[in-house]
Formats: structure tokens, C-alpha cells, sequence
């Protein structure tokens, strides 16, 4: 073949590649699913040339659209290769991979692997080859960090990424302050690091405090700092000092033997080595225990046995099981307690039924505790996209700090929807420097205002209105707050 022959052909080539392209891209796009669609598209070409060129073309597609490839409610996982054995394991089968096996496309090198999951689920996971070689998925850009490395992502369509966690650099920024503490009760030495706001006054005021578990891992994994910064600096919470202290030996500390000596150690050292460096309050409600699974189970543990220090617990996936659930039984058997609490726990995680019940209990024992469930797993994914929640049902931002000294704030100010997500009610809170013309509405994501909440005049101060969206179906709609010439918007979940 010369050369002008050989032109012919590649120009030809590329011209049915395209051409194959757009037939697949007519063809994914019929009512009963673009993968299921294309999958019996390729299955009724002539032959495994024709076959292999449909799946080049429709790769080009499903990259751009994103790879798990989303048809609705089912996610498409895609692996491309030649191997014996191709097996899904994340959080969605806790992380066993069992029977979900990939099939292979007949006369392709393409596997894939279909899964339903709510439009609003965020999923960590891996591709297991040939029964032992773990791997993240090759396809999919988006990773995530966990308490044993990465992970591959899957975000469904309605899934809003935490903004909060990222790096604002247009604001100010609060410092971190490195400490050893040796524990004479526990004769080890943790490492604490001390996070400090932006404008921190020692002699002006005294802070509100939070005491996580955990440490090292909220802040690397959970974007911690950033939070913080974000949710002062936005007037979503009061400034606050925070502490993160890295155990020594979790299990032995949190959940095994040493358990109660390290709770002992956290109320008589730790935290009377805080209140003597820095301006921090010595009430108890003033302060916030909180951790992650295990971390969960002795923040609980502290709360309870030392109410008079913390008088807040928060919970990450409280991992209660230890010690044939020695805590939850203590709390829902026991008297009632001053102490308030915030839980937060994924559907796709082993322990969503016994965070229900505790929950539940909680409630009918007349505790104040808040709650969200959301479909996600045991992960730092679900953990860092959900501090800011716990941070602000304890601590929210107030116009006057903790000495009055400040009574009407300076600027227009509207804090995002609480709870969110929501069903079916949540509230918006606002604060206006001075009086003047009000309006707020909520809008669909099409921009068809579908309830106006409130339209007048409102006088300089605090002001919150109640959302009721019982009559709408579950997804992501717009508040949009307008004080005479300022306008404030932002997204909100409904979940039924």
C-alpha cells in the first residue's frame, strides 16, 4: 500500500470513528437508559472490530460525562483491559468484594459493572484484579483520602461537594500551635496542636472550645483548619479554640483497656493545660468533646462520666459496639445527663441502624440531640463533609460574643440553611446591620420561584424564618435573600 492509499484509509478510518461516535451518542440517549442503550448497540454489530471501535467511540463520551458513567439512579463503573477476574469493593458492600463481579462486554476489552444508589449518595471504593490486587480506578480522576490511603470517588448527581474544606485565601487565618503533653495518668506523651482564630484576644474574651479525637487525622484528612477558617470567617460559627490530639494507641485508648485511665487524662491534664495557656471558657457547655467511630465511642464515654467538663459530645459514626456496647447501654439505661449531643452516620456503614436507635432512645429520654443520616459509608468522606454541621449546631455564630460587646453586627449576613439537608422544615438566619426592605423566596433549580417566604420591612439585628417544603419532591433548591440592594443565595437539600 503507498503512502496516498495508507492517507485514504487512516482519513476514512477517522471519518467512520466519528461517525460511529455520533450513531452511539443518538442511540445512548433513548428513554430506557444511555448505557443499557449502548451496551445492546454494541452487542447487535457484526463483529468484534466494529464492537472494539463503538467502545473507543463510546469512551471519548462517558469521559467527558465522567467515569463512574451516571444514568440516573445507576452508576456504570468501567474497567478496560484483559484480565481473569474483576471484582467492586467499597462502601457501598463493606468493602467485601463477594459477588459483585464485573462482566465483560462480548468482543471488547471493556468490563463494567452496574449498581443503584440515591441521587444524592458519595461512595469511596476500589477495583479488586484477579482476587488480589486492589486498585483504584484507572478511569475515574476523582480520589479521596481514607484512614488507609485513597480511594476512588463516586459522587451521585445530587451529591454537593463540601466547600468548606477547601483553602479561601481572600480571608484571614488562624494559627496552629504545636504542645507535648506527657500523661502521668497514662505515662505516654501526646502530641496536641492548639488551633487558635484569626484576631485571637487572650485578654479580651474568652472562647468556646472543641476537643477532637483523633487529631492528626482531622486535620489532614478532614480539611479541619480550613473548615474552621471558612465557617468564622462566613459568621457560621463563633470563634472558637480548637484542639486535636493524636493518640498514642487507639484501640488500647479508645475503645479497649485503657479506656476509662484516658478519659481520666483527658479531663485532669489535657484540658486544664489548655485553659492555662489560652482564654478559654471553664463552663461546660462551653466546651465540645468530639471523634470518629472509635473516637465517637470515648468522646461519649467522657461526656458521660465528666458532664461537669463537656457538656457537648459530638458523633462521627460512633462506633459503640466495644465492649458489647458498653457506652450506648450506659447512656440509654442511665439517668439523664445535662449534656447535648450532634450524630452523624452514613446508610452504607454497619452501625446506621444502631445510631438510629441510640438516637431515638435519646430523644424519648427528653435529651437535646441533633441527627443526620445520609447515604455514605464509614469514611473521612463523610466525616469532613459533615464537621461544619456538627460545629454549628453547638457553637452558632451569635452577632454579640461571649462579653456583649457587640449588639448589631456590620454587615448584612445570612448563614446557610439549618439542617440541611432537611425534611421537611429547616431555618435561614440572617442578620441585618440596620433597618431595611426584606425579601426571601426559595427558588427551584430552573429558577421558578416556588414559595415566597417573607416580604417587608425588618428592623437591625437577628432575624430567622422557617422553610417548609412538605409538599416537594426530594433535590436541591435555591434560598435567595435580598436586604435592599444585597443579595445572598445558596443551595439547600430537601431528602424525603
Amino acid at each position: 500500500m503507498d503512502l496516498n492509499q495508507k492517507l485514504k484509509v487512516d482519513n476514512f478510518m477517522k471519518l467512520f470513528k466519528i461517525l460511529l461516535l455520533l450513531l452511539v451518542c443518538t442511540v445512548i440517549n433513548s428513554a430506557q437508559g444511555r448505557f443499557q442503550s449502548f451496551l445492546e448497540h454494541v452487542v447487535s454489530l457484526p463483529s468484534n472490530d466494529d464492537r472494539m471501535a463503538a467502545v473507543d467511540s463510546f469512551m471519548i463520551f462517558a469521559q467527558n460525562e465522567g467515569i463512574p458513567f451516571v444514568d440516573n439512579d445507576t452508576a456504570n463503573f468501567l474497567y478496560r483491559g484483559n484480565v481473569s477476574s474483576l471484582h467492586l469493593a467499597g462502601d457501598m458492600n463493606g468493602w467485601t468484594p463477594g459477588n459483585n463481579k464485573f462482566s465483560k462486554l462480548i468482543g471488547t476489552d471493556l468490563y463494567f459493572i452496574r449498581k443503584k444508589y440515591e441521587l444524592n449518595a458519595r461512595l469511596d471504593y476500589k477495583f479488586v484484579i484477579n482476587n488480589a490486587t486492589w486498585i483504584l480506578d484507572p478511569l475515574n480522576p476523582n480520589k479521596i483520602s481514607g484512614g488507609y490511603g485513597p480511594n476512588s470517588e463516586l459522587a451521585m448527581p445530587e451529591y454537593i461537594q463540601p466547600v468548606e474544606i477547601i483553602y479561601n485565601q481572600g480571608i484571614e487565618h488562624g494559627e496552629i500551635q504545636q504542645h507535648s503533653l506527657h500523661s502521668v495518668v497514662m505515662n505516654r506523651t501526646y502530641v496536641v496542636n492548639v488551633y487558635l482564630p484569626a484576631g485571637y484576644d487572650p485578654v479580651g474574651r474568652t472562647y468556646q472550645s472543641v476537643y477532637f479525637q483523633d487529631g492528626g487525622d482531622y486535620l489532614n484528612l478532614a480539611s479541619s483548619i480550613n473548615i474552621l477558617d471558612n465557617l468564622i470567617s462566613e459568621n457560621k460559627i463563633n470563634p472558637v479554640v480548637a484542639v486535636f490530639i493524636t493518640p498514642t494507641n487507639r484501640n488500647d485508648e479508645y475503645a479497649e483497656g485503657n479506656r476509662f485511665k484516658y478519659a481520666e487524662a483527658f479531663v485532669t491534664e489535657l484540658v486544664p493545660m489548655v485553659d492555662s495557656i489560652y482564654a478559654t471558657s471553664g463552663e461546660s457547655q462551653d466546651r465540645l468533646v468530639m471523634g470518629d467511630s472509635f473516637g465517637g465511642n470515648i468522646s461519649a464515654i467522657i461526656s458521660w462520666h465528666y458532664p461537669e467538663v463537656f457538656a457537648n459530645c459530638g458523633l462521627h459514626s460512633g462506633a459503640f459496639w466495644p465492649n458489647n456496647y458498653e457506652i450506648y447501654n450506659t447512656i440509654v439505661d442511665g439517668e439523664k445527663k445535662n449534656i447535648k449531643y450532634y450524630a452523624v452516620w452514613g446508610t452504607y456503614e454497619g452501625l446506621f441502624q444502631n445510631m438510629r436507635s441510640f438516637t431515638n432512645q435519646l430523644l424519648n429520654k427528653g435529651y437535646e440531640i441533633g441527627w443526620s443520616e445520609y447515604p455514605e459509608g464509614h469514611s473521612w468522606g463523610l466525616w469532613r463533609a459533615t464537621t461544619d454541621e456538627i460545629l454549628e449546631y453547638f457553637y452558632p455564630f451569635t452577632p454579640t460574643n461571649l462579653e456583649a460587646k457587640v449588639t448589631i453586627p456590620e454587615s448584612f449576613v445570612v448563614k446557610q440553611n439549618y439542617p440541611n439537608p432537611f425534611n421537611p422544615s429547616t431555618n435561614i438566619t440572617y442578620f441585618l446591620p440596620e433597618r431595611g426592605k426584606v425579601s426571601i423566596a426559595i427558588y427551584s433549580l430552573l429558577g421558578e420561584k416556588i414559595q415566597e417566604l417573607f416580604k417587608g420591612t425588618e428592623s437591625a439585628g437577628e432575624h430567622s424564618v422557617n422553610i417548609n417544603l412538605n409538599d416537594k419532591s426530594s433535590g436541591v433548591y435555591i434560598y435567595r435573600v435580598i436586604y435592599n440592594d444585597n443579595v445572598s443565595s445558596g443551595k439547600m437539600v430537601l431528602q424525603k
